[in-house]
């Protein structure tokens, strides 16, 4: 009888020793997956600080620029069209999309700008363009690193077994950040 006991209470042990190591290795999985949900998150809000750092030198460059240029009207609306648009973005896709419009519009500006010597000679034009060309560089990296963090959540998230547990609590792909339709044409500038 002793033996049965004692068997019963080591196949028992056994059974809460399994038990507790599967729980805590759940509990690992799920808060890797939050850590890297938040981690995602953090570096989209590192992306909008650079993207609000390139609306905040905008204006400055854009009425640095006006004062010499009227008749490009078409270029300025574009930018502020662009802009009002990103302001009102809400989700992750549409702030990007805006984003890509300021991109075009700003490409534009910048080759209409080529065409006007003394535009390119006024310092004031230079430091704001040498401010934006480093804004540009800051964004970058960012969007990056944002692709990069949400790589790693997404590759986690459909790899066994961690699969089964996202799908349990609801933790879905994340989308990466991507140029807009176009951005890889330059834009055309006629007078």
């Amino acid at each position: 009888m002793k033996s049965t006991w004692g068997c019963l209470i080591a196949a028992v042990a056994a059974i809460a020793i399994v038990a507790v190591i599967i729980i805590i290795a759940l509990v690992g999985m799920y808060n890797s997956l939050v850590i890297k949900q938040q981690a995602i998150d953090a570096q989209w809000s590192q992306v909008e600080t650079q993207y609000q750092r390139r609306y905040d030198l905008i204006p400055n460059l854009v009425n640095s620029v006006k004062g010499m240029m009227k008749q490009e009207q078409t270029v300025f609306q574009a930018i502020a069209d662009a802009r009002t648009k990103y302001g009102s973005a809400t989700t992750v896709d549409a702030k990007a999309a805006a984003a890509g419009e300021v991109e075009t519009a700003l490409g534009r500006l910048i080759a209409v700008m080529e065409n006007y010597p003394d535009l390119k000679s006024s310092q004031t034009v230079i430091n704001l363009m040498d401010e934006l060309a480093g804004t540009e560089n800051r964004i970058s990296v960012e969007r990056r690193r944002f692709n990069d963090l949400t790589r790693d959540y997404n590759t986690q998230i459909k790899t066994f077994p961690t699969n089964m547990l996202a799908v349990m609590f609801g933790f879905t792909e994340k989308q990466y950040f991507k140029s807009v339709t176009g951005s890889d044409i330059a834009p055309k500038v006629e007078f």
